[in-house]
């Protein structure tokens, strides 16, 4: 849900983005997204297969995709949803870590983690760039709900994978506007998470900032959840409410099993 209210929050902005924190919460006009879609996605495949097949995951992708294709898809990640035999494209794109944010909480060692990862993103984000973003998503998460530090959790991403993370949102936000790659949006969420000092701030740091707002609150808003180890009582059920109910299915069996 960390990820899925930073999708719903960040859906009215992202095509209409904003640099004012103080930015609205709620909204009638919020809805979830294919962040969410995607993320309920892979939520399933974690829960349902124990092998974690590459072909199982394109299968419940095509699944939940086909069900909600209104979501707000890419042309090449759409054109793969349609088409049964479509292999990965070699993308770079954000959409490997929007939807990564189960596997940062479903496994008991980092090593876990990362092969997960790396599996969620390489069916159709099998370029480097894809896969690191999806890793570094998860590993913040998986260090963020096992204890880690801020700093342990910057040293980690820096070191593992180059990104910078050495500037706060308040260094990245005038000069900042729509990226849709993971190295132009994945480290800046990572950023908005590090300057937060609770759930709800690191949406508005992320949000703020000007960008892909629904993918970027998706990623801080999964990492911030893990770290706080709550949210908002009204963030959560303002969510909550935006999802049908078998998306509402699968985050309950998410989170009794892997996050209460």
């Amino acid at each position: 849900m960390g990820a899925i209210a930073g999708d719903v929050t960040g859906s009215v902005y992202e095509f209409n983005p904003t640099k004012n924190y103080g930015f609205e919460l709620f909204d009638s006009a919020m809805r979830h997204t294919d962040d969410t879609v995607m993320t309920v996605a892979v939520a399933d495949w974690i829960l349902h297969d124990r092998a974690l097949s590459p072909d199982t995951l394109a299968s419940v992708m095509r699944k939940w995709g086909r069900r909600y294709p209104w979501a707000g898809y890419g042309g090449m990640f759409m054109r793969w949803l349609i088409s049964d035999d479509a292999g990965p494209y070699n993308s770079w794109g954000n959409g490997s870590a929007m939807r990564v944010s189960p596997a940062g909480f479903a496994f008991g060692s980092l090593e876990e983690t990362l092969e997960a990862a790396g599996i969620s993103a390489a069916v159709t984000h099998n370029h480097p760039e894809g896969i690191k973003g999806a890793q570094a998503t998860a590993a913040a998460i998986y260090l963020a709900r096992t204890g880690g530090t801020k700093d342990d959790i910057r040293e980690y991403v820096t070191g593992t994978f180059g990104y910078d993370l050495g500037r706060t949102c308040a260094d990245i936000r005038d000069g900042y506007s729509f990226e849709v790659s993971c190295r132009g949006s994945v480290p800046q969420s990572i950023t908005a998470f590090l300057d937060s000092s609770d759930y709800e701030s690191a949406l508005r740091e992320s949000i703020s900032l000007g960008g892909d707002a629904d993918t970027m609150g998706a990623i801080t808003g999964a990492i911030a959840a893990a770290y706080y180890g709550e949210m908002p009582d009204g963030i959560y059920d303002f969510a909550f409410s935006k999802l049908p109910d078998d998306m509402k299915a699968v985050v309950g069996e998410f989170e009794e099993r892997y996050c209460l």
